[in-house]
């Protein structure tokens, strides 16, 4: 087991109705004027900002919006609400939405906490020192960025995604309130169901050794999203699972999946990131479409922790050996994505990808040939092409 520092400093609200408190939370910080931000239509025709406006001005809050973000959200979205925010004086940042809202929000409080190009963060050229507070009011169980110290943001600029991780931008509080996902649609839902369940694959096969009990949680994390994600498949209102998937997302990505490991493997996530930024397709998909074929040029790596996941995670019977468990494990696990609506490869995601377009991911993610990802296995540009070309299907 390796040391750990583990910090997750947000107050969570959970349950039915809690977006009421809003007000409430937000006065609590003391704060002059809160930029509401927020996606697109739904949060309106819902009902949902009205609600929270008139918690706002029940509590006495000035407040000015700013709406627009969409999925995959765009650099400009982000230096608009920088501008914005400036002129109008806003100290505190409220995102009510998903984690493409929450990304936007905590790129926003960089970019007013600092004079120079936020993008800068993201490109890796300078370290945050800061970040405006911000708080969360969830919608979409998926991102995890209500927990996180993570944003994701898109420069349409050569449609480059780069993340970006800062203790600064974690959320003050989250509002997390399962009966506020019961509209999505069920590819929404399932594309969340993965991305939960990446966050934590991405930790648990790793290429170190291993805290017995951080293992035990990510499992159980993993089996209960598996098994919700069926229910809602079939029973979309189902509150309980809502509410399993919904506390699974903040888990997922608050730390607590990591703890005594050796920080895990996000190659699929910086794999994926790569397909999202070129083709815009939703994260959680992209992932799915991806996993398969990483795990496969990985496996051999550590096939005992691919075994493991396949027998305690996804019910696969021990075969002859942890090589050829480990290969029914990945198989079983794209038949999970599979029965959720979920694709597996390019071609089911809708991308043709050319032989030029698969270079072209490749050399964006290795940074123009000058880093490698990945733990279980180091992977150069040759390597995501290669794992690229295979994931077309």
């Amino acid at each position: 087991m390796n040391n750990f520092e583990y910090y997750a400093p947000t107050r969570v609200l959970f349950g039915r109705n809690t977006e009421a408190e809003t007000g409430r939370l937000i006065k609590e910080q003391n704060c002059r004027k809160v930029l509401v931000h927020y996606g697109s239509g739904s949060v309106v025709r819902s009902g949902l900002l009205d609600r929270i406006c008139k918690s706002l001005d029940a509590e006495g809050i000035p407040y000015i919006p700013l709406g627009g973000v969409v999925p995959n959200p765009r650099l400009s979205k982000v230096r608009e609400g920088i501008s914005l925010g400036l002129k109008e004086g806003v100290d505190f940042i409220l995102a009510v939405g998903g984690g493409s809202v929450i990304d936007s929000a905590k790129a926003i409080g960089y970019g007013m906490a600092d004079e120079g190009d936020v993008w800068d963060f993201y490109a890796r050229k300078r370290t945050a020192c800061a970040c405006l507070p911000i708080g969360a009011v969830l919608t979409i169980a998926a991102a995890g960025s209500e927990m996180s110290n993570s944003s994701v943001i898109t420069n349409e600029d050569g449609w480059i995604k780069r993340g970006y991780s800062s203790n600064y931008s974690r959320c003050r509080f989250a509002i997390l309130n399962p009966q506020l996902t019961c509209t999505l649609p069920d590819y929404q839902t399932q594309s969340g169901c993965v991305d939960i369940m990446m966050h934590t694959l991405e930790r648990y096969l790793n290429h170190g050794t291993n805290l017995k009990m951080t293992d035990g949680i990510s499992e159980a994390l993993l089996r209960t999203v598996i098994k919700s994600a069926k229910t809602l498949r079939d029973e979309p209102e189902n509150y309980e699972a809502r509410a399993e998937v919904m506390w699974a997302s903040s888990l997922s990505h608050n730390g607590l999946t990591g703890c005594g490991t050796d920080g895990g493997d996000f190659a699929s996530h910086q794999l994926e990131h790569e397909l999202s930024g070129m083709f815009d397709v939703t994260h959680g998909a992209g992932l799915a479409a991806i996993w398969g074929s990483w795990a496969r040029y990985v496996y051999k790596e550590r096939p005992d922790r691919f075994a493991g996941l396949a027998a305690k995670v996804l019910m696969v019977p021990e075969k002859g050996s942890d090589q050829e468990t480990a290969l029914a494990g990945i198989e079983a696990m794209e038949d999970f994505f599979r029965s959720i609506g979920m694709p597996v490869s390019l071609r089911e995601l809708g991308i043709e990808s050319t032989d030029r377009q698969i270079l072209e991911l490749a050399d964006n993610c290795s940074f123009g040939n000058t880093r490698t990802i990945g733990i279980v296995k180091k992977l150069g540009r040759e390597d995501m092409a290669e794992i690229y070309r295979m994931a077309r299907g």
